[in-house]
């Protein structure tokens, strides 16, 4: 008897389980084809250009001038002009010169990262929204990214790729 109560409890788990798992409703989009289509995102690439042109201008600017500077003390050292003490003041002074540049390019890589951080996160919440929005709407309880490569197969009736693009006004 109790046996028989185990199965008959453990065939009524299995029933349960196998109804909630076909029940569950799996959708999946391309995030990145979303993306390359939203304006916000073009403004925002575009801005970030100007910004790296800017900062590359100012280091090429420091560039010339250390160079500049380089070349003056060889023709003076050249020359005779420079006594040696002056000669490892000048050296020094070009080396820290050399280590503000580096510094500048390390700040500027950060720069760089923080304003695309900045201008891409309204963008990408913007898209998430959208995607909880579609998947609440239409009853989908999971949604796969396809641009990961992960997606290995997908019934294209379960794309809703078109539903999150109408929703952002794609």
């Amino acid at each position: 008897m109790k046996k028989l109560l185990i199965c008959a409890c453990l065939l009524t788990a299995l029933t349960f389980m196998s109804t909630t798992v076909s029940a569950q409703k799996f959708g999946y989009l391309n995030s990145q084809e979303i993306l390359s289509q939203m304006n916000e995102v073009e403004q925002a690439k575009a801005n970030l250009e100007v910004l790296s042109q800017q900062l590359r201008k100012k280091g090429e600017a420091m560039v010339a001038d250390l160079q500049a500077k380089y070349g003056a003390v060889q023709q003076k050292v050249a020359a005779g002009e420079l006594a040696p003490k002056a000669q490892e003041e000048e050296v020094a002074k070009l080396k820290s010169q050399e280590q503000e540049i580096a510094k500048f390019e390390q700040d500027m890589v950060q720069q760089l990262q923080k304003k695309e951080a900045d201008l891409l996160q309204p963008i990408y919440d913007k898209v998430n929204t959208a995607i909880k929005e579609v998947a609440q709407e239409q009853g989908y309880l999971f949604i796969f990214d396809q641009s990961t490569q992960v997606l290995l197969y997908a019934d294209e009736t379960t794309n809703v790729s078109t539903a999150v693009k109408a929703k952002l006004g794609i």
